[in-house]
């Protein structure tokens, strides 16, 4: 597979930290890899993993921070992403095979075969993986989109399973966010 990309698919830029970023695509229509569905997302995964790994470094949000926002603040709040971060939704399981394939689980059958997204960081040394549940997810593309925190809580409670208070937690462990704000649009 990669032998065909590399002869249809000549490098662009000397810079090959890019190269391969269409990788999934030419996979998604390379007959041979027709029965692995799932690959392409995989591979995505793996490229967003590569870009997280030579992003910017950025300190992230210390979760104490929020403690100092006086409580009715807090709906107002905007989060700045770290400059690694990367959300990849996939109809696969994609976090799932990409754990078993790289050591973090065992491998085996994977049932229920149901999407996932997947949370991609690098707030210190190493690029963390982690699965996100639909409604953390949705909350989490919010909150990187710009949306205020009372905004994306707010479309998230609509969803099956969300906890507020758990998903921030997580989130900030994450290191996915780097600093608040409060949003200025609001005439507060």
């Amino acid at each position: 597979m990669a032998l065909a990309y590399a002869e249809r698919h000549l490098p662009r830029s000397p810079l090959l930290l890019f190269y391969g970023d269409d990788f999934a695509d030419f996979i998604a229509t390379f007959e041979p890899a027709r029965d692995l569905a799932y690959l392409p997302d995989v591979i995505r995964l793996e490229a967003a993993r590569g870009h997280a790994y030579h992003a910017a470094d950025a300190v992230p949000l210390d979760p104490a921070a929020l403690a100092q926002v006086p409580s009715d603040r807090l709906p107002d709040l905007v989060f700045s992403p770290h400059p690694s971060l990367s959300i990849l939704s996939s109809i696969h399981p994609v976090a799932t095979i990409w754990a078993m394939n790289g050591g973090g689980l065992e491998p085996g059958p994977i049932k229920p075969w149901t999407g996932e997204t997947a949370l991609v960081v690098r707030p210190r040394l190493l690029v963390d993986v982690l699965r996100l549940e639909p409604a953390e997810a949705a909350f989490l593309q919010a909150l990187a989109g710009g949306a205020t925190l009372g905004a994306a809580a707010e479309d998230a409670s609509a969803l099956r399973g969300f906890d507020l208070a758990a998903a921030l937690v997580r989130l900030l462990q994450s290191g996915a966010f780097t600093a608040i704000r409060k949003d200025n649009t609001n005439g507060h």
